[in-house]
Formats: structure tokens, C-alpha cells, sequence
């Protein structure tokens, strides 16, 4: 079991997203990838999801309030600088114990 928040990046939209899995992960981006998810759901705007950060927690639900957490930011620098500095991570999941 894959508990944690990811973050994907699809080349072609130059954009991020953000979600939360409690199962395995790789089934979940290929799921995205392959349009599995329906209506207006924003990953079916391309195929090229792959992840860019992954965050292991210990809790779904820890999980969905990080996601949440990093959505309220609505920034792609703050996803960029998790990224860059580690430090970063440790202080969110911190803030979203």
C-alpha cells in the first residue's frame, strides 16, 4: 500500500496536480494517463502525466489535508522548491500533522 501525496507533470500542459493515493501509486498514474478517471476531470487533458514528487505518509487522511494544503498554495514555484529543498517537505507535513 502507496499512503502518500504525489504530484504529476504532464510536458504538454506544462502544469502540475496534485492528489492523494492510499493504493499503489503506479496504478494510479497509469489510470491517469489512460483517461480512466471521466468527465471533466483535469488529468484527461493529457497522457503524459509522470510523477514528479511523491510524499510517504503513514495516513490517507494526513494525506488528503497535505494535498489540500498544497493546492491552497496555487503555485508551481512552491512545487518546484519542494522539490529543491527537502526541508520544505518536513515542514508541511509538520504543519498538516
Amino acid at each position: 500500500m502507496d499512503i502518500c501525496t504525489y504530484i504529476l507533470f504532464s510536458k504538454v500542459l506544462n502544469r502540475f496536480y496534485i492528489g492523494a493515493c492510499q493504493k499503489l501509486l503506479s496504478e494510479r498514474i497509469q489510470k491517469h494517463n489512460s483517461h480512466f478517471y471521466q468527465g471533466k476531470h483535469f488529468t484527461n487533458s493529457a497522457d503524459d502525466w509522470e510523477l514528479y514528487l511523491i510524499i510517504a505518509l503513514t495516513s490517507y487522511a494526513h494525506a488528503i489535508r497535505l494535498e489540500r494544503k498544497i493546492k491552497e498554495m496555487k503555485s508551481s514555484r512552491y512545487i518546484q522548491n519542494l522539490k529543491k529543498y527537502p526541508e520544505l517537505i518536513e515542514k508541511i507535513i509538520l504543519e498538516t500533522s
